[in-house]
């Protein structure tokens, strides 16, 4: 029982000791909580949408402006064609896109019902289905009030030409997830994890089990170049992760049936670049840091608001504002939406070009700031 009570002093003045140990038990785990707790949300808010209008009516005018009014979508053009709205889809930048047909106007005073078409961007199932329902509602609430109000109030010129009002019917069409799979959505995701937790972990670890071992002042002192040096500690993880994410997208086709629309070529070649951002954060935090628990614990740290920042739960769109600023720094974020938009949608590099780009931008910081500050502790 002594020697218990002796062994849990000595732990115990190790880990207060040990100065970088303290900020990782004791300030990270409250920064977490209260950045997570306030961006981790299933709401769907602000859905970006655009609006086709070829009937020019005053009645459509007043359903694009009764859809416009609700707090749950944010329009951004009123005047696209067809092939606008399937690119800012496309893209990403509108999540719905809604189609007033020619006639609305009069099928409703003619046979008591008008279609509106609905585009959903149905990448993210479970987002698109309470797109879909936020729709029905005010679709309903259209029904309910603007047109009795309007169309069946007594003395207007409506009342007479249109005895009979009815409602509009909705036909929605789910792109590039018809099913709604929430499978076919998780897994890019999941595989991006995968390769994010190879590349970071070990290589976070890997230089920083060379001080604990001493060996690094020895590799330091032998003519090896320092370009020969990291060369050789990140390229067999380059290597490893690109070869996790050959095995991931086996599973997923094979196991899962996740739809590969996309180019494999583009895949590797985006996953390349994201492998350096990757190796560049592991390598810096392995010099920051002076045992590998320290370096678990910060790579850990990152991770944690990495994942649950991605979009891969929940959507950006959904988050506060400065959560949403705060995701621009997040290397994955990116791939995980290219990878969905490689695979679901069959994105190509026109597509993707500025989050390929700004991928690279951050693949060349990383690998400078951590090669520099490799210069400093140990040249």
């Amino acid at each position: 029982m002594r020697t218990i009570v002796f062994l849990l002093r000595k732990e115990f003045l190790q880990i207060f000791r040990n100065k970088g140990m303290l900020p990782i038990m004791f300030i990270m785990p409250f920064i977490q909580l209260i950045i997570l707790s306030n961006a981790a949300t299933f709401d769907v808010k602000n859905v970006q949408f655009s609006l086709i209008d070829k009937d020019r009516s005053v009645l459509s005018d007043l359903f694009a402006e009764h859809v416009g009014s609700s707090p749950y979508f944010t329009l951004t053009s009123g005047s696209m064609s067809d092939q606008q709205a399937f690119n800012a889809i496309l893209e990403g930048r509108d999540k719905l896109s809604i189609v007033i047909p020619e006639d609305f106007e009069k099928d409703l005073y003619r046979y008591a019902q008008a279609k509106v078409q609905l585009m959903i961007d149905a990448e993210d199932g479970y987002s698109a289905g309470i797109i879909q329902a936020y729709t029905r509602e005010i679709i309903e609430s259209f029904n309910g009030t603007i047109i009795s109000q309007r169309l069946l109030a007594p003395g207007t010129r409506t009342l007479t030409e249109s005895p009979q009002v009815g409602n509009i019917r909705i036909i929605s069409s789910s792109w590039f997830n018809p099913e709604l799979d929430y499978i076919d959505f998780m897994v890019p995701g999941i595989l991006v994890i995968l390769v994010t937790m190879i590349g970071l972990f070990l290589s976070a670890m890997n230089i920083v089990r060379e001080k604990e071992a001493g060996t690094i002042e020895q590799i330091n002192v032998t003519p090896v170049k320092r370009y020969q040096f990291i060369t050789g500690k990140l390229l067999p993880f380059w290597i490893i992760g690109l070869g996790e994410l050959t095995v991931g997208l086996f599973i997923a086709r094979v196991l899962f049936d996740v739809p590969m629309l996309g180019s494999y070529p583009l895949i590797y070649a985006v996953a390349s670049i994201y492998l350096l951002v990757v190796l560049g954060m592991g390598m810096l935090i392995s010099t920051v840091t002076e045992t590998q628990q320290q370096a678990m614990f910060i790579a850990w740290f990152f991770m944690v608001i990495f994942v649950l920042m991605s979009g891969l739960f929940t959507t950006i769109e959904s988050m506060p504002v400065w959560a949403q600023n705060l995701t621009l720094l997040n290397p994955v974020r990116f791939f995980v939406d290219i990878m969905r938009r490689i695979m679901l949608k069959g994105s190509g590099i026109q597509h993707i070009a500025r989050e390929t780009t700004g991928l690279a931008v951050y693949a060349v910081i990383m690998l400078s700031v951590a090669v520099n500050r490799y210069k400093k502790t140990s040249g």
